[in-house]
């Protein structure tokens, strides 16, 4: 079984190299109207050179796997904004993915919580499908569509989550097929557990990202035992092996949020449990300190009887 590791966004030990610097609406407005543009050029040229530093980071550290920022494009989806973000870039956004390609990276993108199709509201899943076709675009520029998917969380259960499931299946065809084909669903720490979710995703054919930290923060009726061999299969028809997020609780007042590192023994029990399957898969480190979270777990796990370390962000167990 091998295991490849990766993280979020940033890389932590680079000097100025944050790939979300943004600016607000309200301070946009305030500019001159004949600066906005331009001062929005700026700062997704700022992002998206940070960008290209990072996936050079983690080349030099053997680091396949990255989940981009959702902020590289200010104010990308605002209704009074909604600006061209890819022609004045369209160099920037190939060669960040010739270098996607020539190195092979798995990359992905997690838009926020608000991006869900469950609502009652209809604006707010025009909103949604707004934002995953905003980080559809860029996967397109980057022609990064073959490995590159967009994960989100199934939403609220807004007082009656049987109705919210359905609500979710009708929503999610206003989303385009071709943007669906990339799409992951996760389980969540509050609302959706690992059984629903995985129902979900076999419904409509979507691979699940399993989170192991939101699984024991909501584990609901479910053993997760049973059911990791399924949410595996949800990944048959996709490019790349599945993937899991890993994290672990900073307290146990406050469980649900994620440590600045990951606790070994946290995430000991789904590893072991992981290694009866002896299927290949992918772990995107969500903790606090990003790659320093990640290269302090590899460590760890690389030091137990039986598991060798194959690459810089890689075991074989």
């Amino acid at each position: 079984m091998k295991i490849r590791f990766g993280y979020v966004a940033t890389a932590l030990g680079l000097w100025d190299a944050s790939p979300s610097k943004t600016i607000t609406f309200t301070r946009y407005s305030k500019l001159p109207k004949n600066e906005r543009i331009e001062k929005l050029k700026s700062i997704t040229a700022q992002n998206l050179q940070h960008t290209k530093r990072i996936l050079y980071y983690n080349i030099a550290h053997e680091i396949k796997l990255y989940r981009f920022s959702s902020s590289l494009v200010p104010l990308a989806t605002h209704p009074e904004v909604l600006w061209d973000f890819l022609t004045p870039f369209k160099n920037e956004w190939e060669e960040l993915g010739n270098i996607i390609r020539h190195f092979k990276l798995r990359v992905s993108f997690h838009p926020n919580q608000f991006t869900l199709f469950t609502s009652p509201r209809e604006e707010v899943t025009i909103n949604a499908v707004k934002d995953m076709e905003y980080h559809f675009r860029m996967l397109q520029a980057m022609n990064a569509l073959d490995s590159g998917l967009i994960n989100i969380h199934i939403g609220g259960a807004y007082g009656d989550k049987s109705n919210s499931i359905n609500r979710f299946h009708h929503n999610l065809k206003k989303l385009p097929k071709e943007i669906k084909k990339h799409m992951t669903l996760e389980n969540d720490d509050k609302t959706y557990d690992v059984k629903e979710t995985l129902i979900i995703c076999e419904k409509e054919n979507i691979p699940m990202v399993l989170d192991y930290h939101h699984y024991m923060a909501n584990t609901g009726e479910s053993d997760l035992h049973p059911y990791l061999h399924r949410i595996y299969n949800t990944w048959n028809n996709v490019y790349n092996v599945p993937k899991v997020h890993i994290s672990s609780p900073k307290s146990e007042q406050a469980y649900r949020s994620h440590a600045d590192f990951v606790s070994l023994d946290f995430v000991l029990p789904f590893l072991k449990m992981a290694k009866e399957l002896d299927q290949d898969f992918d772990i995107m480190i969500e903790a606090k300190q990003k790659n320093l979270a990640m290269h302090k777990l590899i460590e760890e796990i690389a030091a137990i009887r039986g598991v060798k370390r194959i690459s810089g962000s890689a075991v074989e167990w």
